[in-house]
């Protein structure tokens, strides 16, 4: 696993700046209900240095957040106003520093349209459980929170060969649009929690 080096370039592998703040893109299928409830909880749980966005594969352009989870969201004080669901394109997957799917189907679409994006594309449970079978001692603890998720981001990437097996229903967020309130609960239990641990680690 490659040591953190807290003298490295101002860009990184892909181009982007290391000073810049931390760009985070979740994707799901209609953009209204999955990822907004992980850009919304990202966002209330980090600060300015990380920049959380979502799209979606066939998004409801425009729609607002599935009433079911502006509840879940509202009533752990994450904002649900100002959101409109809008349709991932390349630019997005390029510009991300960190891709957030919530399946594996969804992070192969993603790689299919920017095969460069591996290093940095992820499903949200993946992503945690790499994280959490790691030592991420070594970022410094004076970091900010998207520098600290930058450095770490390398060290989850090499450690993803070396990571426990993914559970027996997969890394994905079943989706739980239309499927009632058990659906939801589930759903939005392993985001919430998923989430949490991401906060954890950009907080030291």
């Amino acid at each position: 696993m490659p040591p953190f080096d807290p003298h490295g370039e101002h860009r990184d592998a892909d181009g982007h700046r290391n000073d810049a703040p931390l760009r985070v893109l979740a994707v799901c299928t209609a953009n209204i209900s999955r990822s907004p409830a992980v850009e919304r909880l990202l966002r209330a749980g980090l600060d300015e240095t990380v920049q959380v966005d979502s799209a979606g594969v066939a998004a409801l352009v425009g729609s607002p957040i599935d009433p079911p989870v502006a509840g879940f969201l509202d009533a752990r004080n994450a904002a649900t106003h100002d959101f409109a669901a809008r349709q991932v394109d390349d630019q997005m997957l390029r510009e991300a520093d960190l891709v957030l799917t919530l399946t594996r189907a969804h992070r192969s679409q993603m790689l299919e349209r920017v095969p460069a994006g591996l290093r940095r594309t992820f499903t949200l449970l993946e992503f945690v459980r790499v994280a959490n079978s790691l030592d991420l001692s070594g970022p410094p603890s004076h970091l900010s929170q998207g520098a600290r998720l930058r450095a770490i981001l390398p060290m989850v990437t090499a450690g993803r060969a070396l990571a426990p097996r993914a559970p027996a229903d997969g890394d994905d967020v079943p989706d739980p649009y239309g499927r009632g309130a058990a659906a939801y609960d589930r759903s939005l239990a392993l985001i919430a929690e998923a989430t949490a641990a991401i906060v954890r680690l950009a907080r030291g």
